[in-house]
């Protein structure tokens, strides 16, 4: 059950975080939500994906770390293998919660239950002792702010696929070096046979709206699943 407070600095002066990556602390996922503005990042290191919400046929864009429920292949113990974490998992524990008033900004929440909550003193600060904010806190309200945004425009970019038919099911079926095969289904990528029909003014409007890099760069980062695969076999023949 989360534990959702308001971040202050006279409430949750010494207040410190675990931020090394962990699997027991919230990085042991298959996948992970991204907004189109982080695309150019993630597609250097991680294949981007859509998943389809069948009760209102919704779509959400992920990073994909690896094939099954809570495996995570660029995890290794307390270290992260790729050059770039997503802000979902990044800003943990901290959230974007409702304003203090109608009409301001919203407010930083801390899930005080998360397990990167310290309770042993060690850590990073999120306030120093006068409780101002620490450089870290910046960082998280950066980042709590390019998602916010992002989560905004999510919806309007993921109808632009749907409206030029850009997305398509997916499915892989590899072998593996142990004679098994590594199967990954329920997912949809970009139809690049679609994308490379659309005439000049669909191109035209979604490059407008700012939408035509992330498409290139989902379309880009298909390659990575190769790496995938074979961070797969590596885990299997170390046993």
């Amino acid at each position: 059950m989360a534990n959702h407070q308001v971040l202050t600095g006279e409430t949750h002066r010494d207040l410190r975080i675990h931020t090394q990556p962990n699997a027991a602390r919230g990085d042991g996922v298959m996948a992970t939500l991204i907004i189109p503005e982080e695309f150019r990042r993630v597609q250097g290191e991680f294949p981007i994906v859509f998943r389809r919400n069948q009760e209102d046929d919704s779509f959400a864009a992920l990073a994909l770390f690896g094939f099954e429920s809570g495996e995570n292949l660029y995890l290794d113990g307390d270290k992260w293998l790729a050059r770039y974490r997503p802000l979902t998992l990044a800003i943990q524990p901290f959230l974007i919660g409702p304003p203090a008033q109608e009409g301001q900004e919203g407010q930083v929440h801390i899930d005080m239950d998360h397990p990167r909550i310290s309770d042993t003193g060690e850590g990073t600060r999120v306030f120093d002792e006068d409780g101002g904010t620490t450089p870290y806190l910046e960082q998280i309200a950066g980042q709590l702010g390019e998602l916010h945004m992002g989560h905004q425009g999510s919806a309007t970019f993921i109808e632009a696929l749907k409206r030029y038919d850009l997305l398509e099911a997916f499915s892989l079926e590899v072998p593996l070096s142990d004679g098994s095969k590594q199967s990954l289904v329920g997912f949809h990528i970009i139809n690049e046979t679609r994308l490379q029909q659309l005439d000049a003014d669909a191109l035209g409007e979604l490059h407008q709206s700012g939408y035509l890099m992330p498409i290139f760069m989902a379309v880009a980062s298909i390659s990575n699943f190769t790496t995938l695969v074979e961070r797969k076999d590596a885990k299997l023949n170390d046993g």
